[in-house]
């Protein structure tokens, strides 16, 4: 009889994993409370009105239905129990819960979004982890125009076409970008009562420079390329609250806004405290738990935590929570499992991650990029940051889908993605602002089925 392996979460580790044990003498098991893979360094162009949602998301079933030895579970975890290897998941509507057995686990439940304590400003400031939260976002940001197109007060519509980003790291800035293109350029000529290319947009940062994970220079040209498109770029500024009213910062200084967007910080989902709990240690300060060199859990040789959730140092320094550290921690952890599955294994050599660079777009032609000691920033870092992104989509159609609708924006500077959805609707159909589900994110995503 095959041994079985589960995988929770379905984003960039665990549909790596999933797919590495192919060829694997094993029955693979990978669940999620979502019917999709997501591609989240995207999702910041479905909230800006650049894609749809399907255009960034597969069905699962479809990345995996060639895969004999892998079957998709629809389902959130409620626990787990470490001592008897089994993964017990929420009741069904007929208030049964279903328990799987497991000879190895693989958790890769992800991340999601961290107010430092603060947890009363979500409600203002949204942050962008799953498509609920990205169609949420989109609606929040074309209703501001349109309310701003409304209203005679023109205290209230200043208010209104300001929008405060808070967090200046890849997704900040990527949305910063956006939000000014598509007042700028796609906007411009929508309305008749406001001024659209005025449109506000400050990226806030509580640290010394944006884009942290660049040199000081690559992060210098992205405040550049962000102050051409006419984003104000706030450093050295902590914020001490969020209200409906826009954000306060250390000093007392108000930025009157009705749209803020969080994307200051993470935190592991409730998984990885429920891991560490039961092998009895303690999660790091971001809530994720401890691995060893072997991705594994201390004392737990068939539990692996890999991604957003895993705590991992590598040269006296924890890797970052990016997908290549998730996918490449994957990949290890698959064929060491298929190793081990085989007759006369030995012991487990260290995991490796190899840093391949990092990117961040910022605009139409504009990005930053660094590898292997090369830097580049404007046009030419923009071009590899399409390439990058076009290859690593996963299914032909969707990245057909994409190249021909950034193509079309490129050309005609129009997005076709700005419809408005009720917030009536949304609830009805278990998306947008609709209360999450209760028990643990498996994906690290939340979210339910792919949605326009």
């Amino acid at each position: 009889m095959k041994r079985k392996v589960i995988i929770i979460g379905a984003g960039f580790g665990g549909l790596t994993a999933a797919r590495a044990l192919s060829s694997a003498n094993v029955d693979v098991t990978i669940v999620d409370r979502t019917n999709h893979h997501l591609f989240q360094p995207l999702l910041y162009q479905v909230a800006t009105a650049g894609l749809s949602a399907p255009e960034i998301a597969s069905p699962i079933r479809a990345v995996l239905a060639g895969q004999k030895n892998a079957r998709v579970v629809l389902g959130e975890v409620a626990r787990v129990d470490v001592a008897a290897k089994k993964v017990y998941l929420t009741a069904d509507d007929e208030g049964e819960r279903e328990a799987l057995s497991y000879d190895w686990l693989v958790a890769a439940a992800g991340a999601k979004a961290s107010y430092f304590g603060h947890d009363e400003w979500e409600k203002y400031a949204p942050g962008l982890k799953s498509l609920d939260d990205a169609v949420e976002l989109r609606t929040r940001i074309l209703l501001a125009f349109e309310s701003a197109e409304r209203t005679t007060d023109l205290a209230e519509r200043e208010r209104l076409l300001t929008f405060a980003i808070i967090g200046g790291g890849p997704t900040g800035v990527e949305l910063a970008g956006a939000i000014r293109e598509l007042a700028r350029y796609v906007l411009a000529e929508d309305f008749r009562n406001i001024r659209v290319d005025e449109t506000r947009v400050v990226l806030v940062e509580a640290g010394s420079r944006i884009l942290t994970m660049f040199t000081p220079e690559l992060a210098r040209k992205a405040v550049e390329q962000l102050q051409e498109l006419g984003v104000e770029v706030r450093c050295d500024a902590k914020v001490v609250d969020i209200d409906a009213s826009g954000v306060t910062l250390d000093g007392n200084e108000k930025i009157g806004a009705r749209t803020v967007i969080w994307a200051a910080g993470v935190r592991a989902t409730r998984l990885a405290t429920e891991l560490a709990n039961g092998v009895g240690q303690e999660t790091d300060r971001q809530g994720r738990v401890r691995v060893g060199v072997d991705c594994s859990l201390p004392g737990h040789p068939e539990i692996f935590a890999i991604g957003d959730m895993a705590f991992f140092e590598q040269d006296g320094k924890p890797l970052p929570g990016v997908s290549p550290v998730a996918m490449q921690q994957a990949r290890y952890v698959a064929k060491l499992i298929e190793f081990e599955e085989s007759p006369g294994s030995s012991d487990r050599k260290p995991f490796k991650y190899f840093d391949k660079g990092s990117m961040a777009t910022i605009g139409r032609s504009r990005a930053v990029a660094a590898a292997n000691g090369l830097e580049l920033s404007g046009f030419l870092a923009w071009l590899g940051w399409l390439f990058v992104h076009i290859y690593y989509l996963i299914g032909f159609q969707n990245r057909v889908v994409v190249m021909f609708n950034w193509a079309w924006s490129y050309f005609s500077y129009k997005r076709g993605a700005r419809v408005i959805r009720p917030r009536s609707v949304r609830r009805r159909e278990g998306t947008g602002d609709a209360p999450p589900a209760s028990g643990i994110p498996t994906s690290g995503r939340g979210g339910s089925a792919v949605t326009p």
